[in-house]
């Protein structure tokens, strides 16, 4: 069976959708992190009025969550000031939340990385967007900078994405921001812009996990300093 291409029914929904007022839709676009939303919201805010909903109750340290919500900030703040879309970006603050992640990963404390517990993860915060999006009233469209991971299969992503929007009448916007070298222009508007970035998700156990493999890979290879 052949995959969707959800990059191409991204553009093909947006080629066709003027706005209610025919000024461009309104997303709203949850991100993870400042460096994920640089290439997605570089794609979108030229024709769309995008407000960025930072709501990310996965991080586990505080310092950390304030940190990437500085730096989500900060950028927007930079691509206003550059005038780098037709639209300026607004944003939406949730408050930290741990609690709410901790909750929803009881019992799944033992799943491996990129499964159940983190597919669960994907909608804890999707979903959210999209009740926030209703509540506010006005946005066309939810989305989701999580499909510029190459580590994060779109497929499951876009699945949740459009079962949420079944159930709650908020239409989604498929991606795949990773098409196009949405990645790899990522990592350039990070550079070019200094943005802070981190090498695992933010939750205890992708950070238990990346620290078990930065171990495993000093043990193979003697001398080998840290990635940080």
């Amino acid at each position: 069976m052949n995959r969707i291409n959800y990059d191409n029914l991204m553009e093909e929904i947006l080629g066709g959708h003027g706005g209610e007022h025919g000024d461009g839709p309104c997303v709203l676009l949850h991100s993870c992190c400042a460096p994920c939303s640089s290439a997605c919201l570089e794609r979108l805010c030229d024709r769309c009025r995008v407000t960025v909903y930072y709501y990310n109750p996965n991080i586990g340290e505080e310092a950390e969550y304030l940190k990437r919500k500085e730096e989500q900030i900060r950028l927007i703040g930079i691509y206003n000031s550059e005038k780098k879309g037709r639209y300026p970006i607004e944003i939406i603050d949730a408050d930290y939340d741990p609690g709410t992640f901790t909750e929803m990963a009881k019992g799944l404390e033992n799943c491996p990385e990129r499964g159940v517990r983190c597919h669960k993860c994907y909608e804890l915060r999707m979903r959210r967007t999209a009740e926030t999006a209703l509540a506010h009233g006005g946005f066309d469209f939810f989305a989701t900078t999580l499909t510029l991971s190459p580590l994060k299969d779109s497929e499951v992503i876009n699945t949740i994405g459009l079962r949420i929007e079944a159930e709650t009448g908020m239409k989604y916007l498929p991606s795949d921001f990773k098409k196009r070298n949405g990645y790899l222009r990522s990592i350039e508007l990070s550079k070019e812009y200094g943005l802070y970035r981190q090498d695992y998700c933010g939750c205890v156990f992708s950070k238990a996990a990346r620290e078990c493999e930065k171990c495993a890979a000093k043990s193979c290879t003697p001398g080998q300093g840290d990635e940080s």
